[in-house]
């Protein structure tokens, strides 16, 4: 179904609707409208009852309960629902829920955890006043899992909910991913494979007028370097050579002046430690270095990372990367080590053509248009396990606010409504497309 309909689908996307369409909402989407407006104070106190409830990604019952109160929650909507074990990758799990088995299949993409653990003095909403509150993972992403449960609400009040395919996913670690990360993040490929669109509900770049459809991939990297120990009067001497550290910064200098100002990659050096003896702890990404001014270093290591918008892009920097390494100061040796972690989610055009009519559901819902982020704004995320198995993929769909992964983290109330009406309404325009 996926590669015959598709197309055709995203070219009756991408050609602008015409002027009667634009005029005003059809009668099932004023439905639509409606019943988000009038379940505004439930879906609020809903957001509240589950930020309540501490899931930083290592407390695993914490985790385990949030995603008890969706289950519920998709299993009276009709949904079958499931556990995947977060044993095989040292993690709680995640949440699957599934219904349908006609029409397109959309796969709807969250996330159960969040930054603050148990311990952390950030355990509460609270209800600023009509338009604010504040909370763990109230936009990140609570609000965000909470925007997919009324989309799916209002959908079944409209009796969309019967014409489509469902998949939701609501992973336990995204904000600190167990290990090994590929099986982890297996199930969420694997439900990918079998959907046709992929919506995420992270709060994107915090602006109500932008979506993301492009997001830069995550790779780790670290450099080790050796020298010769010795007194530091023999240094740059044919015996002794120029030692860890010299070697290090010639590494550094090399990525910069090889790699600066290609668009959209960036390569940061997040950690460096060198002396007579190091330890490194590459889970914790912490280290200590034991040295003497007066002796030539024998070890550095320096751990960073390099984000690209393709795979062609991060491929081509890493054998930018390797090239530098390999030219080495006298007296010296390096290597390189590279994980891939997240893989880039391209601007594609089925990308673009579902960002269409997202925008065109927003302005004819009366809250402006919407145009693609840049993806430089935004970060890595479990869209990009599932964007290049589906034909279409977007983000940022979850409620705004601020301050994220901090005490002050805030959501802007009045973007609640907004964004579970701009998605209810694109995936019935979708679902009506589909029949026709």
């Amino acid at each position: 179904m996926k590669n015959v309909i598709l197309p055709l689908l995203i070219l009756v996307m991408a050609t602008p609707l015409d002027s009667k369409a634009q005029e005003a909402l059809s009668p099932l989407e004023q439905s639509i409208s409606s019943f988000v407006d009038d379940r505004k104070e439930d879906a609020i106190a809903y957001l509240e009852r589950v930020v309540n409830i501490n899931s930083g990604t290592m407390n695993f019952a914490g985790v385990h309960e949030v995603g008890q109160v969706f289950d519920t929650t998709f299993q009276e909507l009709g949904f079958e629902t499931w556990w995947v074990d977060g044993a095989a990758f040292e993690r709680a799990g995640h949440l699957f829920a599934r219904r349908g088995t006609k029409g397109p299949h959309f796969l709807m993409v969250g996330h159960l955890d969040t930054v603050f653990e148990d311990d952390s003095p950030f355990q509460t909403f609270t209800r600023v006043d009509d338009l604010t509150a504040t909370g763990p993972g109230v936009i990140d992403m609570k609000g965000g899992d909470v925007v997919i449960v009324e989309v799916l609400r209002a959908l079944a009040h409209a009796g969309v909910l019967n014409d489509i395919t469902v998949t939701v996913v609501l992973i336990g670690d995204e904000e600190s991913s167990g290990d090994p990360l590929e099986v982890g993040r297996a199930s969420l490929v694997d439900a990918a494979k079998e959907a046709d669109i992929a919506m995420a509900f992270e709060p994107g770049d915090g602006k109500s007028e932008t979506a993301v459809i492009a997001r830069r991939g995550f790779t780790g990297w670290e450099v080790r370097t050796s020298g010769t120990r010795a007194h530091s009067s023999q240094v740059f001497t044919e015996k002794v050579g120029y030692g860890a550290i010299y070697e290090i910064a010639r590494v550094l200098v090399g990525f910069y002046e090889t790699m600066t100002g290609e668009e959209l990659l960036t390569f940061n050096p997040g950690a460096i430690v060198g002396g007579t003896e190091l330890t490194w702890d590459d889970e914790n990404e912490e280290g200590t270095a034991f040295g003497k001014s007066n002796v030539v270093a024998e070890e550095a290591l320096v751990s960073g990372d390099l984000r690209a918008l393709s795979l062609e892009q991060r491929d081509a920097a890493k054998e930018r990367m390797k090239a530098v390494v390999e030219q080495h100061l006298p007296g010296t040796g390096a290597e390189i080590i590279f994980r891939d972690s997240y893989p880039p989610m391209g601007p594609t055009e089925g990308n673009y053509a579902l960002l269409d009519l997202l925008d065109a559901a927003s302005q004819d819902l009366g809250y402006g248009p919407v145009a693609a982020a840049n993806p430089a704004d935004a970060g890595a995320a479990d869209i990009s396990f599932a964007a290049g198995h589906v034909s279409m993929a977007i983000d940022g769909l979850g409620i705004l606010g601020e301050g994220t992964h901090t005490t002050h983290e805030t959501a802007d109330l009045s973007t609640f409504p907004m964004q579970i009406k701009r998605v209810a309404v694109t995936m019935s325009r979708i679902a009506a497309s589909w029949q026709e």
